[in-house]
């Protein structure tokens, strides 16, 4: 099929052109938009915490793993569904590239209203699952009910950021992620501080600032002459379907999986004691900030190899890998370096050095910074091959990653802590990841070595013309 020449500005052909060029460009505003959702989500806690207080912030963490178990079935189902779209961008198939639009956003509407009941009915008995304590249980359970009644929203803003993102739009979820900030830190202030809704008025706040991000991203994709969904469009498309439900559900199931896992290890990391809770959450609260670079990096490799994939550029496939893993090279050794150096003086803004075990927290905080930050390179890597299979449509793949980092996770903190003592506790996230990584660079490696059997260079040069 003859290339297809774009020239809308909002969208970008990524099967021509350098590859160094297009993923640094492509990722670039994600990373951006990432960095800044990590940080107004530190405000938002900072806002709960010092204007209803410690009770209200524990409460807000205790739905952490709960919440997110939902949010990760989410992104991963709309990621899933929109690899799709990417290929038929990258063939110039409009016809199809309408119809697969169609199929998600009917998906999207059907799973999130029984998610939504399914989590409305299972937030209650999951509380009590994580054993919450009863002094913040009942804010807790009103903080997620409220997050839960928000899913068909965040489902919504999800798949427009993924749509737009397998046309190859990286500015417009920037844009949007910019817009939720700015609205959830006003509406939080409003209703927190000054309406005096407490809990609810942080979660009300989160769940407008999202629909705010994916108005924007809808009026944005309504201007764009791809999205002129025509009326055939709607009618049911079994192949279609299935194809994304491939595609979807392998991803949601893995980052249920991890999920999971988180769980047993916060489990684990309980056992041992409060300054390991402590230290451990100071951590976590900067982990986003460790991770945003590789999940954005990630979109852009999805985005490029599924256009690429789908346009039957497969030599260009393989540059794009060598390029995405140099890119995480110096992505992983900068955010690595920054971390290590600048690590404590970020750790002590979430440590009351009042306290009598400030300075052990600290050092427990630092400690597991320190190890993860050796180690980030082997998440960075996680991410390029894991979106690269992805891209290519091989979900299953990026599934059994996450059995590897169930697995991983699950045993480093149970097991190896009882044989070589707590220190192991420190390493069963990184161990995780290099699990998951070795599997992944194996797999993918064989799988763009198949694809590469079917074409030259030579051919994709001809091809291109």
């Amino acid at each position: 099929m003859e290339r297809m020449d774009v020239s809308l500005n909002r969208v970008k052909n990524m099967t021509v052109g350098s590859p160094l060029k297009l993923l640094i460009f492509f990722s670039a505003p994600l990373i951006a938009a990432n960095f800044g959702q990590q940080l107004y989500m530190i405000v938002d806690a900072i806002i709960v915490g010092r204007g209803v207080g410690v009770e209200a912030l524990a409460s807000v963490g205790a739905t952490d793993w709960s919440y997110w178990l939902a949010l990760w079935v989410v992104q991963a189902l709309t990621q899933g569904f929109a690899i799709p779209i990417s290929q038929y961008f990258g063939e110039g198939n409009h016809t199809r590239l309408r119809q697969t639009v169609a199929m998600s956003i009917k998906l999207c509407i059907l799973i999130g209203i029984v998610l939504t009941v399914i989590c409305l009915l299972i937030a209650r008995p999951l509380l009590r699952l994580l054993q919450t304590p009863e002094n913040i249980f009942a804010g807790a359970l009103e903080y997620l009910l409220t997050m839960y009644g928000g899913i068909l929203i965040v489902m919504a803003y999800n798949m427009a950021a993924s749509i737009l993102r397998a046309l190859g739009d990286g500015k417009t979820p920037l844009i949007a992620i910019s817009i939720a900030a700015v609205t959830n830190i006003i509406l939080d202030l409003l209703f927190v501080l000054v309406f005096q809704w407490g809990i609810i008025g942080a979660a009300v706040a989160t769940v407008t600032a999202q629909l705010f991000a994916f108005l924007y991203c809808f009026r944005v994709l309504k201007n764009l002459e791809l999205m002129k969904i025509k009326k055939e469009d709607w009618n049911f498309r079994r192949d279609i379907v299935s194809r994304q439900c491939s595609l979807g559900a392998p991803l949601a199931l893995q980052h249920i999986l991890i999920s999971v896992g988180g769980m047993i290890l916060q489990s684990a990391i309980n056992k041992h004691g409060f300054l390991f809770i402590a230290g451990f959450t100071a951590t976590n609260k900067i982990y986003g900030l460790l991770e945003s670079s590789a999940i954005s990096l990630g979109y852009a490799v999805t985005t490029y190899m599924a256009q690429n994939y789908g346009g039957g550029f497969y030599s260009r496939i393989r540059k794009g890998l060598k390029t995405a893993v140099l890119i995480a090279v110096l992505l992983s050794v900068l955010v690595s370096i920054t971390m290590i150096f600048a690590g404590k003086p970020i750790l002590s803004l979430f440590i009351d050095n009042a306290s009598t075990n400030a300075s052990e927290t600290l050092e427990i905080a630092y400690h597991y910074l320190y190890i993860m930050s050796c180690l980030l390179l082997s998440l960075y890597f996680l991410y390029v091959f894991r979106n690269t299979l992805q891209g290519l449509g091989n979900a299953i793949a990026p599934l059994l990653s996450g059995i590897m980092e169930f697995f991983a996770r699950v045993s480093v903190a149970y097991v190896f802590t009882r044989i070589w003592g707590d220190e192991w506790i420190f390493f069963a996230e990184p161990s995780a990841w290099i699990a998951a990584m070795v599997i992944l660079i194996l797999i993918c490696l064989r799988s763009v070595h198949r694809c590469l059997l079917y074409t030259s260079d030579a051919a994709d040069e001809a091809r291109s013309v």
